[in-house]
């Protein structure tokens, strides 16, 4: 696996991680736990690095599986963690004081069974807190060793300068993949100008863009966010067919798979960006590991980009805003 430095100065990881949600939260039936654990070691055993967790999984519990997988190999990995939730539950509101923040590394620590946080993230902005604040207390947490590098998730660029003023950040963990673009309006040109890594989380488009979801896709489980997901509704499924034929065609040209595709694309567009896929199979997450192969020239990646400037997607990316974002 390849390797990439998340910004000036932030960790060396895996080109590609591992967003560890799915196991165990919003994504359908939870894996078994040892069945959990066995994935993320055989993640590690083909080069995965950087593993991505948070609080509101579960609540908690996927901190705990995290801990225990990890634990043999946790000086050879990468082990990102997320803050920002009253009682790490998403539906109880936002709470990024200081004494908060602490009271949450503090039995993050004791789940992950470790005694340092790689990255910690800020999940979302709390309007209510200061910026100067949050990011004082994760450089009071640095300076102590429990905490070795800061992040921001889906923060705006104000918000990161802000931080980045105070504590500078390792990383801006967003959403970005071949249909959700946003961030290239602005955030992308900010970390690139402050010297900060980008990670991508839901690369696939909650699995859309790999291709194998079709209309009639049915979403059974009480706990998948999917079946709520305006992006992910039948009507939006069918009318963004467009966006899965332009990767399919890519993909035939490139003997892969259309998540490979869309993985491999967003590696080509800057260094500094490390995509974390999620999955709960082991022959997906060898196709997820090998689009760190696939490589582009520049003018594939025009041609890409201008197949799909004629493409127009359909359906937001959540119900309602901002609270079930962190359900990401």
């Amino acid at each position: 696996m390849q390797k990439r430095k998340l910004g000036r100065s932030g960790p060396e990881v895996s080109a590609i991680g591992f967003g560890c949600m799915g196991l165990n939260h919003h994504r359908g039936p939870a894996l078994r736990k040892e069945d959990a654990i066995a994935l993320l070691r055989a993640g590690f055993d083909r080069g995965v690095t950087f593993f991505d967790t948070a609080e509101i999984y579960g609540p908690f519990t996927n901190e705990e599986i995290v801990g225990d997988a990890l634990a043999p190999v946790r000086d050879n990995v990468v082990i990102a963690t997320k803050f920002g939730f009253r009682d790490g539950r998403p539906n109880t509101g936002l709470d990024s004081r200081p004494q908060s923040i602490r009271r949450m590394v503090e039995a993050a620590l004791l789940r992950l069974k470790t005694d340092r946080i790689d990255i910690l993230y800020q999940h979302r902005i709390d309007p209510d807190v200061p910026m100067a604040d949050v990011a004082g207390a994760v450089r009071d947490l640095i300076g102590e060793g429990k905490v070795l590098h800061f992040g921001l998730s889906e923060a705006d660029d104000q918000s990161i300068r802000l931080a980045h003023a105070v504590q500078p950040l390792a990383a801006l963990q967003s959403e970005y993949s071949l249909w959700w673009r946003q961030p290239e309006a602005s955030v992308l040109s900010t970390v690139e100008e402050l010297g900060i890594g980008f990670v991508s989380y839901s690369p696939l488009g909650r699995g859309f863009l790999s291709g194998t979801m079709g209309q009639n896709t049915s979403f059974e489980a009480a706990n998948d966010q999917r079946k709520t997901n305006p992006y992910l509704a039948p009507e939006n499924r069918a009318a963004n067919q467009p966006i899965i034929d332009a990767i399919q065609s890519v993909a035939k040209e490139k003997k892969s798979t259309a998540a490979q595709i869309a993985i491999a694309w967003l590696l080509a567009r800057k260094p500094w960006i490390v995509p974390i896929p999620g999955t709960t199979k082991v022959n997906r997450l060898e196709e997820n590991i090998a689009a760190a192969a696939i490589e582009f020239s520049e003018e594939e990646m025009d041609k890409i980009d201008e197949v799909f400037a004629t493409i127009t997607p359909h359906g937001d990316r959540y119900a309602t805003a901002p609270l079930p974002q962190a359900q990401k």
